[in-house]
């Protein structure tokens, strides 16, 4: 019984996360939302910040299942590399607490908005780097610093997948693909 009150707690928790930041987010309205009293909910949280904490354990498990989902060993670098990406930011794009993370951060700043974006993308790059520094080891890729090469590459897809079109018509699928193959299969290639 204490595993589903937990359960619907986390769940409840991300729903007011997702709709009111988390700034806004009281334990009275995740108390209220999940439909328990509030001690109930100290039962297995300490405060907001730890509740908060799971939830960004489960979006750094969905990353690592978008991972697992997308990086076949069957398939090239490349295609594994602009699959990944571009799945992990289109989560990010539709994901409601990413979006709700990502506008607070703009709007106010917030510190916690901040470092759960932080983590998140901390996940991302430890799986590039680790995928960067296998296909080095192949011979796939020519010998570069893997964690600098994933924050380059990551950087570069979250700008064209999601801030490109604040001022240019959005790129489709293919066209960032191309520009991944340019900017680092080509740069990066074996030689």
């Amino acid at each position: 019984m204490s595993v589903d009150r937990r359960k619907l707690i986390i769940e409840a928790a991300s729903k007011s996360f997702s709709l009111f930041g988390y700034k806004a987010t009281t334990m009275e309205q995740v108390a209220k939302l999940a439909n328990v009293g509030k001690g109930t909910i100290y039962t297995f949280f300490t405060n907001k910040e730890e509740l908060f904490e799971e939830i960004l354990q489960e979006l750094i498990k969905h990353v690592q299942r978008i991972a697992q989902e997308t990086i076949l060993a069957r398939d090239s670098f490349h295609d594994n590399m602009h699959r990944f990406l571009y799945t992990v930011l289109e989560f990010r794009r539709e994901h409601d607490l990413m979006i709700r993370m990502t506008n607070e951060i703009t709007e106010m700043g917030t510190p916690a908005a901040k470092e759960g974006i932080r983590k998140v993308e901390s996940a991302v790059l430890a799986l590039l780097s680790m995928k960067i520094k296998e296909a080095i080891e192949r011979g796939d890729l020519r010998p570069c610093d893997p964690e600098r090469t994933a924050f380059a590459m990551f950087r570069m897809y979250l700008a064209f997948v999601l801030e490109w079109e604040v001022t240019h018509p959005p790129l489709e699928k293919e066209e960032i693909a191309n520009l991944f193959d340019l900017y680092f299969v080509e740069g990066l290639a074996a030689r």
